[in-house]
């Protein structure tokens, strides 16, 4: 218990802290403020907008200094769920004013089945979270060079999927097209027929054939300038990553997509990532405990950021057919009784080593950051 009584040796009087748990949405944001003793002190909901952040903030100051008293030194601790969507906006109003934003992430099912589920709850048990020490996750920045490209990428993989969801509705739409339009064009190759379909004219749409070929040809240019539109997205990355990380783009299998996951998993303050062991268990690749009584294994973890992980996956089969130092790891670890599966998720945790190391040059830039600015 915490001892404020005259004599109290000199120096910091410590005093209760205040966690404020955020439960985000769309349109409002549900708070719940607890102190350190584990109290419930209040909740209130605020607009999602720059009037409401602005007021939740001056709502959580109000609550801090209430529980200071007499002493001005007590912590707010903020615990937001969706820090990356709907929590971004907050997070961006919050970082000015220099309090520590967690991440937090969905509540406990088990406790949900227990107690319910509203926004109260989820703000309280976010704000009970991080009391216990179960969340310790620090909120992304994203205000720098890896927000940029993050962005980017969401335009490039929107843009892919467009254009994979055009092409197979062109090959639908031919495959019931009328017979000798068909015949002319199921025997052509993907770009001769993108080419064809773009160059047909159907004149009056007036029967089948002339409406067939009317949206073959809006289809087979939708998918034209889609490719046009991926082209210009995958220059903007090949130049952002290489000049956010120019050790990284070095390594060999790692281009621009896979250099773009990486470095947006980790963020623009790179320093919330810790360690090595850090960046591997945030990638999926460490292995986890599932040991019990005279069992001692690991078993594989299904975890971490999955498109990362899928990153470090094709990086690692790219190795495996064009670089020679892992094709002697291959066979080495294939005679030593390891299946291929086993030496690729090796092989993923040689490659966090090695981009933990490629990467070092962002933390140095952050920690030298405030004391250049100070």
């Amino acid at each position: 218990m915490t001892n404020t009584s005259p004599s109290h040796p000199r120096g910091r009087i410590e005093a209760p802290g205040l966690i404020v748990g955020v439960d985000t949405h769309k349109d409002f944001h549900v708070a719940a403020a607890v102190d350190e003793r584990g109290a419930l002190l209040e909740i209130a909901r605020f607009s999602a907008t720059r009037t409401g952040y602005d007021r939740l903030a001056l709502w959580a100051e109000g609550l801090r200094r209430q529980v200071a008293g007499q002493v001005a030194d007590v912590a707010l601790t903020y615990a937001i769920e969706g820090t990356s969507s709907y929590g971004a906006g907050l997070v961006a109003a919050l970082r000015p004013t220099g309090v520590t934003i967690h991440e937090v992430a969905r509540p406990n099912r088990r406790d949900r089945r227990l107690r319910g589920k509203t926004d109260a709850f989820d703000a309280e048990n976010a704000a009970r979270a991080v009391l216990a020490g179960t969340v310790t996750a620090t909120a992304k920045t994203a205000d720098g060079n890896i927000e940029m490209i993050r962005v980017i990428k969401c335009a490039k993989h929107a843009a892919v999927k467009a254009r994979a969801a055009t092409m197979i509705s062109l090959r639908h739409l031919i495959v019931t097209a009328p017979a000798d339009l068909r015949e002319q064009l199921e025997p052509l190759t993907k770009m001769a027929l993108l080419r064809r379909c773009a160059g047909l004219r159907p004149g009056e749409v007036d029967d089948p054939t002339a409406a067939t070929k009317y949206a073959l040809r809006a289809m087979a240019r939708r998918w034209l300038y889609l490719s046009e539109e991926i082209t210009k997205h995958e220059a903007q990355l090949d130049r952002l990553t290489t000049a956010v990380a120019p050790q990284l783009r070095e390594g060999c299998g790692i281009g621009p997509d896979a250099a773009a996951e990486l470095l947006t998993v980790i963020g623009d303050n790179v320093a919330r990532v810790t360690s090595e062991a850090a960046l591997a268990k945030l990638c999926g690749v460490n292995p986890i405990p599932a040991s019990s009584g005279r069992t001692n294994r690991h078993r594989l973890n299904r975890g971490g950021h999955r498109q990362a992980n899928a990153a470090l996956y094709r990086i690692v089969i790219v190795r495996m057919r064009l670089d020679e130092r892992t094709k002697t790891y291959v066979t080495r670890r294939t005679a030593e009784g390891k299946t291929k599966s086993e030496i690729i998720r090796c092989l993923k945790r040689h490659l966090i080593r090695e981009i933990w190391r490629t990467t070092r040059h962002l933390r140095t830039q952050e920690q030298t950051a405030p004391a250049a600015a100070a």
